[in-house]
């Protein structure tokens, strides 16, 4: 049996431009591990098998598209291990697929390349091959044309998960969107986030980047007088994390959050 954890993600920032002709949306996002982590175990077996977790639709499709791409059949036995929360706009599922995929792949006769490994995460998810590569990206086109990007390290992150929200599923969130006119100046907002990501050096400099084109939320507010840096939703919610220059405030932080729903603790990975 194989293990990897599967790390949650942020998006520092995240600019939506209009609908492509394959029905995605333009992006340019920058995306960032932390260490809240889902855990999953692979070994070979008679037929494809995912426990753990009984909603599971990408990892079940990843390792199919894997098996398919490679000649052989999807006898791989998969148990996910949850602790990142689900459909919160913090990419646990492309995760989830992404380390499944590694170490499905690891147990092939002929491995595939990274690049093709990617292609083929990219099929089921588009964040999915994001999570197939080390350090901070910047993601573009549907997300899943990524530039790795070097960024300040030396932050704690505290996520929120609202009590009293329902997630709304991604196609709505996008609707919404798009019903909006969202994508109006998207332009000026891609220039925005492009010239903010060039000027980082420090931790401070994150709250200069634009905010959410896709959702928003007042526990942004409350995290940036509770001491956060910066404070977004993130994805497409409804978990919405702040930015913090050290460990003792965002503790504090989050012991005061935790009226309005789930908190976490964490660091960048």
């Amino acid at each position: 049996m194989r293990r990897l954890e599967a790390p949650a993600k942020i998006n520092l920032a995240l600019v939506v431009g209009p609908q492509r002709d394959d029905g995605k949306h333009e992006v340019v996002t920058i995306m960032q591990r932390i260490d809240l982590v889902d855990v999953i175990d692979v070994s070979t077996g008679e037929r494809l098998v995912v426990s753990g977790f009984p909603d599971d639709t990408i990892v079940a499709a990843a390792l199919t598209a894997l098996a398919a791409t490679a000649g052989v059949r999807p006898d791989w036995t998969v148990h996910i291990t949850k602790a990142i929360p689900v459909a919160a706009g913090l990419g646990g599922g492309s995760s989830d697929a992404a380390s499944a995929l590694v170490l499905a792949n690891e147990s092939l006769e002929s491995p595939l390349d990274s690049e093709r490994l990617a292609e083929v995460g990219a099929a089921v998810g588009a964040d999915v091959p994001f999570f197939l590569r080390p350090g901070p990206q910047l993601g573009t086109g549907d997300g899943s044309r990524l530039t790795g990007i070097e960024l300040p390290q030396d932050f704690a992150v505290v996520l929120v998960l609202p009590d009293d929200q329902q997630k709304a599923s991604t196609a709505d969130v996008y609707a919404a969107f798009d019903a909006r006119d969202g994508a109006d100046g998207f332009g000026e907002r891609r220039a925005a986030l492009t010239a903010a990501l060039a000027a980082i050096q420090r931790i401070d400099d994150f709250a200069a980047l634009p905010t959410n084109d896709l959702a928003a939320s007042p526990l942004s507010d409350r995290l940036r007088r509770a001491g956060a840096l910066r404070a977004d939703v993130s994805g497409a919610g409804p978990c919405v994390y702040g930015i913090f220059a050290n460990l003792e405030l965002a503790r504090a932080a989050a012991r005061e959050l935790q009226s309005v729903g789930r908190t976490w603790v964490t660091a960048p990975l």
